[in-house]
């Protein structure tokens, strides 16, 4: 980047909120795919709605490649910076501006962190539904950019499912607003685009969520199985029954010693995985659905069930579960968190598939994931120190994503694309699917300068803002002038 850049930079915010030393550099060349690093040029950090749409539309003017950023916790390498372009920090614009308990809404900034929403709501017997593993630090600009789910979104969806307005100012300089406070609403859902865009085309500013009321009463049970295949089996029963679950978890082995190591959670010992159902609702409903629940699970044959008896051991579970992705690391020094989909029927195969295919490879995986929609999560653990373990965690995790497209499944279910396996898009698309989704981001980023080098095959965005010629001026459709 040129210092004239770099002075229009500076002219935007004040200079201590424009990084640009190596060592201040240095936390952002990653997010939570460490696999992957790239320094930018600069990062600049506003404090305004305002500073944003004058940082984006510099972009434009410049031809500058940025990359939005909360937390930095995707674990696709969504947010993972472009090598001379800019990262906007966003995690200084983390005010909730309202909180309505009538309507059921809060609006809030991208930078709130995702439990604050609750923690505001909960005076009110409200809570913000969306409760990824990470929901204690990412932010709710980050959750909107990936479709974050989470355990409960078994029974009340992704956060596409809980926005239901937006200001955002899009990478073409253009401030947007969408939807509003209701979801009666007329015309297009451009939210529901606009969400799980993964940064290809702006930044959100205002979000307005849907708030729902708590649950009465809450059941959460702990069954331990012999083996994965039984446990995946079992979830399949109890969508077949026609219950309806707040959420339904596995745990393999390894990710239950891991949990136990780093929370002293409580887990039947002696199982090979470990099924956490939540039922959740109005009491009479839930006592109802208990007695159902038993049934099934007595007949899934487990080693073991045992209720949670008072919410503090409820929490207890939970924790453990929240808490597996990063107490992996007391397991190995290395790991990568993998994220598909395969059909809530051929779930207790595809366990048994990844267990075959983890030992033909000669690693761990632990295995952590949303049962109720089949949203695997494969911890695949490795050795970074040792020649050739990384590529050969890399094929493993390609395997099994390939597993999942063949059993009609998807290759993510809420860490997106990014850059992790935007290679593998082609294998689930046709040549003109994808052409119609660059079609689609090019409608609000024809410069390509949001994220690049993301999701798409090639990654070659980046490259060819580099050269400093965009793709259309080489087809005569844009001019520099």
């Amino acid at each position: 980047m040129s210092d004239r850049v770099i002075s229009r930079l500076a002219s935007l915010l004040p200079r201590e909120r424009l990084l640009t030393n190596v060592e201040q550099l240095a936390a952002y060349e990653s997010d939570g795919l460490t696999a992957f690093h790239s320094r930018p040029a600069a990062v600049a950090i506003p404090q305004t709605a305002e500073e944003v749409i004058a940082l984006v539309r510099f972009c434009k003017e410049e031809r500058l490649p940025f990359v939005a950023r909360g937390s930095g916790t995707s674990l696709s390498g969504g947010s993972l910076p472009v090598a001379g372009g800019i990262v906007i920090a966003l995690n200084r614009l983390n005010r909730i501006l309202k909180l309505d308990p009538a309507l059921r809404i809060a609006v809030v900034e991208p930078g709130v962190v995702n439990t604050q929403v609750t923690t505001a709501a909960a005076p009110h017997g409200l809570h913000f539904s969306p409760d990824p593993s990470s929901q204690s630090i990412c932010t709710i600009g980050g959750n909107v950019a990936f479709n974050s789910g989470g355990a409960h979104c078994l029974k009340y969806g992704m956060t596409s499912n809980h926005v239901l307005g937006l200001k955002g100012v899009l990478a073409s300089g253009e401030v947007v607003e969408w939807g509003g406070s209701s979801r009666e609403m007329v015309g297009p859902d451009w939210c529901g685009l606009f969400v799980g865009n993964e940064g290809l085309f702006g930044i959100a500013l205002e979000i307005t969520l849907q708030l729902l009321q708590r649950a009465e009463c809450f059941h959460t049970v702990l069954a331990g199985y012999r083996t994965l295949e039984q446990a995946g089996d079992a979830v399949s029963m109890i969508v077949a029954s026609g219950l309806l679950p707040g959420a339904m978890e596995i745990m393999d082995a390894l990710a239950l010693e891991a949990a136990t190591a780093a929370v002293h959670a409580e887990y039947p010992a002696g199982c090979e995985a470990v099924l956490i159902v939540e039922l959740e609702g109005p009491r009479e409903t839930v006592e109802i659905e208990r007695a159902r629940l038993d049934e099934i699970l007595a007949a899934s044959k487990p080693v073991q069930t045992r209720p949670a008896r008072d919410d503090e051991e409820r929490q207890a579970i939970w924790k453990g579960r929240k808490c597996a992705f990063s107490a992996v690391g007391r397991l190995s020094p290395d790991f990568i968190v993998q994220d598909g989909v395969v059909p809530r029927r051929r779930l207790g195969e595809a366990l048994r598939r990844i267990g075959q295919m983890s030992k033909e490879a000669g690693l761990r995986c632990a295995n952590v994931f949303h049962a109720g929609d089949g949203n695997l999560h494969p911890l695949i653990l490795f050795e970074g120190s040792q020649p050739g373990a990384l590529e050969r965690a890399e094929a493993l995790a390609g395997r099994i994503l390939r597993m999942c497209i063949e059993m009609g499944g998807s290759i993510t279910g809420e860490h997106g694309i990014g850059v992790e396996k935007r290679e593998y898009l082609p294998e689930m698309f046709t040549a003109d699917e994808i052409d119609c989704m660059k079609r689609l981001r090019a409608a609000f980023d024809p410069l390509e300068i949001a994220n690049p080098g993301k999701m798409f095959p090639g990654g070659d965005a980046p490259v060819l803002q580099q050269r400093g010629l965009h793709p259309l001026e080489q087809a005569g459709v844009l001019s520099r002038e």
